[in-house]
């Protein structure tokens, strides 16, 4: 018998002030204390998987040549990769609405920072040969392939000579790449980016698409795009589904302290003598995004919750400490299983 640890992350939405937060006196960045709190908590599972909802464009002159978007436009220094190696991810996907950002260009560059600081990626490519080898881990003997898709690219269009930039959500597509994976795997795992922004529970398409992938042989469903944390569900010992896990690194966005609340999720997975694999544990950890003054700067960190309310390692005042109450209870609430 042979048994893992996955955790999972949310959106890694590292923006400006987490970006100014980071600059060192030498005009590099260090993005270390961003994580330090929760890297323990990533590093013990044995496959650590995120979101990167921003891009690695670069800062030279065509990096800064953004397209015309629906949303904001996101790109952080190419220091953030090691930093997130560090801190124990092993698989980052990018298939999300800001994949395409800086067009083509800052999408490729993304991944070749990935590739130099041995980050498995999926949901986005370099090439049409890339984007048909799927992300297969070999994890303590037991094989994990990993899915990635996108419901859009805030109205960037994917140039129509390279359409396999971008995993976009094609219900046939998604089937018949299930199906051809789970033939060579003993785990599917499909990262979806869709559902509504700030909504608390799936839409009826969320639904839909998570019973017709159940339906395909997909196993693990992890979802994010809506910034807050949505429900979870089982079914039976093989299948698993939370349909947001909100975000694990952002600012506060519409001025709404959830969006800074997120989850390290922790599954458990067994491979029996048979061959069998189940799902036979599942854990969280909740997490805050914190920023504060200390030595007389400015710090972003990512907060274990419960740790930091019993332990009081950081000197908390009566707001901060009523608001992480609400974070946890808030948590709590949501993630109770459908």
């Amino acid at each position: 018998m042979t048994e893992i640890q996955i955790a999972a992350v949310g959106d890694l939405m590292v923006k400006r002030y987490i970006i100014s937060d980071a600059k060192q006196p030498d005009g590099s960045y260090s993005f270390d204390t961003l994580f330090a709190r929760v890297a323990p908590y990533l590093k013990q599972a044995d496959l650590t998987i995120g979101n990167l909802e921003t891009t690695f464009a670069g800062s030279d002159r065509e990096s800064r040549k953004s397209l015309r978007s629906g949303g904001p436009i996101f790109k952080c220094p190419d220091e953030l990769a090691p930093a997130l190696k560090k801190a124990g991810f092993d698989v980052l996907v990018t298939a999300n609405n800001h994949c395409m950002d800086y067009g083509a260009s800052g999408l490729m560059r993304t991944l070749r920072v990935l590739d130099r600081n041995g980050i498995g990626h999926t949901g986005t490519a370099k090439s049409f040969q890339e984007s048909k080898k799927a992300l297969i881990q070999n994890v303590k003997g037991i094989t994990i392939g990993i899915l990635s898709y996108t419901s859009g690219t805030n109205r960037i269009p994917v140039p129509a000579s390279q359409p396999w930039l971008v995993n976009r959500i094609e219900t046939d597509k998604i089937i018949r790449e299930i199906r051809d994976l789970k033939k060579k795997v003993d785990l599917v795992l499909l990262y979806m980016h869709f559902g509504n922004e700030y909504r608390y529970t799936p839409n009826k398409r969320q639904k839909q698409l998570v019973n017709l992938f159940f339906k395909n042989g997909a196993n693990i469903i992890l979802g994010s795009h809506p910034h807050v944390l949505q429900p979870l569900a089982v079914r039976g010992k093989t299948q698993f589904v939370i349909y947001s896990l909100g975000n694990f690194v952002s600012t506060k966005l519409k001025n709404n302290p959830y969006t800074q609340s997120g989850i390290i999720l922790t599954l458990k997975i067994k491979k029996d003598q048979k061959g069998n694999t189940s799902i036979t544990n599942i854990d969280y950890i909740p997490t805050c995004v914190d920023r504060r003054m200390t030595s007389g700067s400015r710090i972003t960190e990512v907060i274990p919750i419960r740790d930091e309310l019993k332990t009081g390692v950081v000197d908390l005042k009566t707001g901060r400490r009523n608001l992480m109450n609400r974070m946890l209870k808030h948590t709590t609430a949501i993630l109770k299983r459908e």
